[in-house]
This record gives structure tokens, C-alpha cells and sequence, in this order.
């Protein structure tokens, strides 16, 4: 495990005698648990040095400080700006509760992460793409795990704070370590590259998710490939990528790993044919792999989820698993992360997909309505941060539940542009209905669903749609 020591040579590039163990780093004082490093990041609203004290008192061993902790508060403190020997150390100076000042926290964080890493006989699997990151992750993991011991990015930690957190739980006994990373900015997958050293990296696909920010397909697609580009070259990179995405496509021409693609066209190394949806009981299809072809059926919700489970198993086979050992994990059936299929108050079935919203994802879970039985409610919010394509990727999503849907109930601004395309599209205007507030929404909800009603309840996350199944739920 991380040690004192260890943080201290890769901050100040001196080793001194000190075994104190590091059980976990954080930055939030309510994560402490005893031996733990907090990280004290001044934030906008919230500055953790203000919390020095408290993760003190929840039994954290060390914090690492770039100023001085809050008021009223006197803790020891080692400034480690200007050390140059071993002997700026003393066994006395290191001894626990202590603070750590150095120029910034999250620098320093990252400089502990980078250290600790190129320590570990490891290998990494960097993840990012537009939509499906998370679930990828997990099901990656569930595959791994049946040989290897396997370290995951708990949670959507996939930033400049969260995966060197992540990386700082590595272990000597880990032998795989699967990461998520995030893209906002150019360069920012770059740098968590460098930080993380991945030698697989998989892309799953290329969207508008943060358009606003990014800009154009083009430039989300350009900052995506930085993890490509960041892969050492074959035959110890291996570049996973999504043969049936355009953009992830032509990625190849931007690694010098070994490029394996997996999708639903013969052409990819890894394919799959024949998928049918089960519902809510999974999907079905067959997987075809160098001229042999295997039966699949896994718990994966959704038609959809065939991509997840052909990243999984493309990375189990570059990993040199064999299909007994990828097939159990396919079948873990823990992985469906985002989508809870419950049950209201009366009886109609929800479909709770509220954690974000994108078209990609939009079109993905109005796919899974469409294999379901009953009357079909679809309960759309607003799309955020989708730039210049803010109206076609809500027109695009209003043209698809025209198709599926009995029923049509909108919440937000923007949402009025997937009802006027439903319009459009033939849905008739009887079987729409727009809100602009939360309120009178629920009141439909709670006055009109029945239990022969299958309801997708799907928005944004800043519209915290997911009141609305806790709502429904409480009435039980």
C-alpha cells in the first residue's frame, strides 16, 4: 500500500524512513476513514482547508495543504517547497496527525498518482466515449475479474481529481486496473493518460454529450483520440475501437497500438448478429470470432447493450481470457448501472433512466420502450449542453417516439422542440402533452398511469428527473 514515504519521494523526489501506511486519499472530510491522506482543494464555493480539523478528528493521518489550515485551527505542518536532502526530515517531523504544504493540492495529488502508478506492475484500461463509459467500465470489470485481481474507477471519477484518486487505492496485488476518462477540454485526456499509463484503451462511441463546451463532433472526436494516441505502440497497446461509429473509425489512423475492432458489421475482429431484445429478461445474439461463432445471452438491458458486451469480451481477448471465463462474466448481470426498471404505486412499469440524457442515449432507451408490452409512456426532460446541435438532437429524438410511443409527456424548454417533431412525424396532438414545470406534471402522472402502462422517465440530470419514480414509489 501507498506508504508516507512514498508520497514524500514523489513530492519532493527524497525517500526518508517512514512506514506509515496511507490507507486512502480523499477530498471530501465525510470519506475519511483512519490513516487516510485528505486532500484540502479550495474550491468556488467550498474550500476543503476549512475541513482540516474534521478529517482530523475522523482519523485522517495526513493532509495535504497550499495554505494555512482554517481558523482556529494549529496543526503541525511540513512544507515541502523547499526540501533537498533526507535530512529535512527527523522522525519527529513526520509523525501523524500532520499537514503536508505544498504550492497546490490537486498538482500534488496528480504527482502522487503519476508516482504510484509507474510503481505498480499493472496493466490499464483507460475508457472514454460519449455515452456508455460507466456501464463499459463495469462490465469490463466483471470480465477481468474472473482471472485477474481488478481495480475500477468507483463511481464517474474519470477527471483530473478522480483518477489519480482512483489509482492512489492500487495495491501490489492488483493486476488489472480499469479507468474512466472524461473529456471537457483538448488535452484533457492527454493528461490523464500521462498520468495513468494505459496500455488498452476502448472507445465506444462519439456524440454530442458537451457539445456547449467542446464544440463540434469533429472536436469531441479529436479530444477522444487523445487516448488512442496516448497507447504505447504494438503489440503492448491495443486500441479497442468501435467499427460501427464513423468517427471512433477512423481513430486508427491516429495509434500506433494494435487495433481491434469489435461491432455488428463482418469487417470488425469481433461481431455480433442476430440481436434480439428480450426486455427487461436481456438480449440475445450470436458473437462471431475468427471464424467461430458462440450463442449469447446476457442481463444487459436493451438491444443497445450488445456494444457494451462486445467491448468487454474485446478486451477479455486482448487480455488473453478465454471464453469460458469471458462468457461468466457477461453473465455477472451486475452491471446495469443507470437503468432501474420498478414499479409505482399502481402497478405500471418505470423505467427510471434519469441519470443524464443525450440523444445517443435518448434513442438507445426509447429503443428498449419499443421492445416492451403495455401503453407506452415516454416522460422526455430537456438535453443539456448540446450546443449547436441543441434542436437536431431533440428533433431526432421526437422523430423516434413518434414511432414507439402511445403516450408523450415533456418537461423544460428545449423539450418542446422533441414534441413539436413528434407532431410532425404524425404523432397525434391529443397524445401530447408539454409541461414547463415539474408540478403539474406529477399531477398528470399521478391522476392518469395505470398498471398496464410502461413509463420511460428520461432528462437531463439538472432537471433531477429522477423525483418523479421516488414520487410514484412513495404511494406504494
Amino acid at each position: 500500500m501507498l506508504t508516507l514515504a512514498d508520497a514524500l519521494e514523489a513530492l519532493t523526489n527524497v525517500r526518508p524512513i517512514a512506514t506509515t501506511v496511507i490507507t486512502e486519499a480523499v477530498i471530501d472530510s465525510r470519506q475519511v476513514i483512519p490513516g487516510s491522506l485528505f486532500v484540502a482543494i479550495p474550491g468556488e464555493n467550498v474550500d476543503g482547508h476549512n475541513f482540516i480539523a474534521e478529517a482530523f478528528r475522523r482519523g485522517a493521518s495526513f493532509a495535504l495543504i497550499q495554505k494555512d489550515a482554517g481558523t482556529g485551527t494549529s496543526f503541525r505542518s511540513l512544507d515541502l517547497r523547499s526540501v533537498s536532502s533526507a535530512d529535512s526530515f527527523t522522525r519527529e517531523d513526520l509523525v501523524p496527525p500532520l499537514c503536508l504544504r505544498v504550492d497546490n493540492t490537486v498538482s500534488a495529488l496528480q504527482q502522487i498518482a503519476r508516482y504510484w502508478r509507474r510503481k505498480q506492475d499493472v496493466r490499464v484500461i483507460g475508457i472514454t466515449g460519449s455515452v456508455g463509459k460507466s456501464t463499459t467500465k463495469e462490465m469490463i470489470t466483471e470480465v477481468l475479474s474472473t482471472r485477474y485481481r481488478t481495480l475500477k474507477s468507483p463511481g464517474n471519477l474519470n477527471n483530473e481529481i478522480g483518477l489519480p484518486l482512483t489509482l492512489l487505492r492500487l495495491t501490489t496485488g492488483h493486476q488489472r486496473a480499469v479507468l474512466e476518462m472524461g473529456f471537457y477540454v483538448p488535452g484533457e485526456i492527454a493528461f490523464l493518460c500521462d498520468i495513468a499509463q494505459p496500455q488498452i484503451g476502448v472507445v465506444t462511441n462519439i456524440g454530442t454529450v458537451h457539445a456547449e463546451r467542446a464544440g463540434s463532433q469533429e472536436a469531441i472526436a479529436r479530444g477522444k483520440s487523445e487516448l488512442v494516441q496516448a497507447l504505447p505502440p504494438a503489440p503492448e497497446g491495443v486500441a479497442i475501437l468501435n467499427f460501427d461509429d464513423p468517427w471512433v473509425r477512423k481513430m486508427e489512423e491516429k495509434t500506433k497500438a494494435h487495433v481491434f475492432f469489435y461491432g455488428l458489421s463482418p469487417e470488425a475482429n469481433l461481431w455480433a448478429d442476430n440481436v434480439t431484445g428480450l426486455g427487461l429478461e436481456g438480449i440475445r445474439f450470436r458473437l462471431h470470432y475468427r471464424g467461430e461463432t458462440l450463442h449469447v445471452k446476457i442481463p444487459l438491458i436493451g438491444r443497445h447493450s450488445v456494444h457494451t458486451a462486445l467491448r468487454a469480451a474485446a478486451v477479455g481477448l486482448a487480455e488473453g481470457m478465454n471464453w469460458q471465463e469471458i462468457l461468466e462474466g457477461l453473465n455477472q448481470g451486475h452491471t446495469q448501472l443507470r437503468l432501474a426498471a420498478v414499479r409505482s404505486h399502481n402497478g405500471a412499469l418505470l423505467l427510471d433512466d434519469t441519470y443524464n440524457a443525450s440523444p445517443e442515449s435518448m434513442l438507445a432507451a426509447l429503443n428498449l420502450l419499443d421492445e416492451l408490452e403495455g401503453r407506452k409512456v415516454a416522460v422526455l426532460g430537456d438535453m443539456l449542453e448540446l450546443g449547436s446541435y441543441e434542436r437536431s438532437g431533440h428533433e431526432m429524438v421526437g422523430l423516434r417516439v413518434a414511432q414507439v410511443a402511445n403516450v408523450l409527456l415533456t418537461l423544460g424548454t428545449r423539450a418542446h422542440m422533441i414534441a413539436e417533431a413528434a407532431r410532425r412525424a404524425g404523432m397525434k396532438k391529443s397524445s401530447i402533452i408539454e409541461f414547463d414545470e415539474f408540478d403539474p406534471l406529477m399531477s398528470w402522472l399521478l391522476a392518469n398511469l395505470s398498471r398496464e402502462d410502461t413509463v420511460l422517465i428520461k432528462g437531463s440530470h439538472g432537471l433531477r428527473m429522477d423525483r418523479i419514480t421516488s414520487m410514484l414509489e412513495a404511494r406504494s
